[in-house]
């Protein structure tokens, strides 16, 4: 049974590990952690899951009091992420660390992004490193040109969650990745995206997180690879109705759920030319189920 946020002592440090269906990688995860440190608040958020992700968070808890294995009937990581915000925090935080329950953290990250936040007052968000893979190195360049999170590793500075809280801002529940739109969030400060400002997001290079790779010695890692393509397509054209929304009204044009737009949207969407568009057209017919 998850707790009431009330009852969670204060700490300068909520770290937030969102968890689906992943029995194999959630023990590594935590592994990867500094479990043992009594200023965070780790909360294992399992989410939408019938596999023993649940009982293997649990065993490698290890029973320590601030390590809180939440069972969320309810899948989708933006609908956690809202929960998580709003409903389990204190509200006195530091700093919040955001991450995923595959992923493995480099030792230190988390007092590394916390330390930024705190150097970089104008800073609203900070973002953690890719470590592994044939694109990892792109990808740190273009977090430091341009901006941006990933989902596997960010924070966000106590400040600015307090912000979203009291203005009561959430993500559509069904919105594919928090990653995207929480980083217009934070180089915006919450606002439309006029205001944009490179400044929101500050990168560190100190924290860095490493994925599991496709691997043809390993057919689970093609399932999750094919499902991860579908849900990049899905997101491409989720983010052209969450770029408008946030051009014309900000934050706050957002509806609970982005698919009450998908009719008035679906029309204009066609599937991108090449290799992608099979995973277009899956994207679109699973829209177009949910209207």
């Amino acid at each position: 049974m998850t707790p009431p946020s009330s009852s969670v002592a204060p700490s300068s440090v909520a770290v937030a590990i969102f968890a689906h269906q992943e029995e194999r990688r959630i023990g590594a995860c935590l592994a990867s952690l500094p479990l043992d440190r009594p200023d965070t608040i780790f909360h294992v958020l399992v989410n939408g899951t019938t596999d023993a992700t649940v009982a293997r968070a649990r065993a490698a808890a290890g029973g320590r009091a601030n390590v809180i294995v939440h069972d969320i009937q309810a899948g989708g990581k933006s609908r956690t992420w809202n929960h998580m915000v709003h409903d389990l925090l204190t509200g006195s935080e530091d700093a919040v660390v955001f991450l995923d329950g595959d992923a493995q953290i480099v030792a230190g990250s988390i007092d590394a992004l916390a330390a930024d936040l705190a150097a970089h007052p104008r800073a609203n968000a900070a973002s953690g490193m890719p470590m592994n893979g044939r694109m990892a190195a792109t990808y740190r360049g273009t977090l430091h040109s341009e901006g941006g999170l990933f989902g596997d590793l960010y924070a966000l500075s106590g400040n600015f969650v307090r912000a979203i809280r009291a203005r009561g801002l959430r993500l559509p529940d069904d919105l594919i990745g928090d990653d995207g739109l929480v980083a217009s969030w934070a180089h915006t400060g919450l606002q439309k995206d006029i205001a944009w400002d490179l400044a929101g997001i500050v990168p560190c290079d100190d924290a860095g997180f490493l994925c599991e790779q496709v691997s043809l010695a390993r057919p689970p890692t093609w399932r999750m690879h094919y499902k991860r393509l579908v849900n990049y397509s899905v997101r491409f054209y989720q983010n052209r109705i969450v770029s408008d929304i946030m051009t014309r009204e900000g934050p706050v044009g957002l509806p609970a759920r982005l698919a009450s737009l998908y009719s008035e949207w679906l029309p204009r969407f066609r599937p991108r030319p090449g290799l992608t568009a099979w995973f277009d057209r899956k994207a679109l017919k699973r829209m177009r189920d949910a209207v």
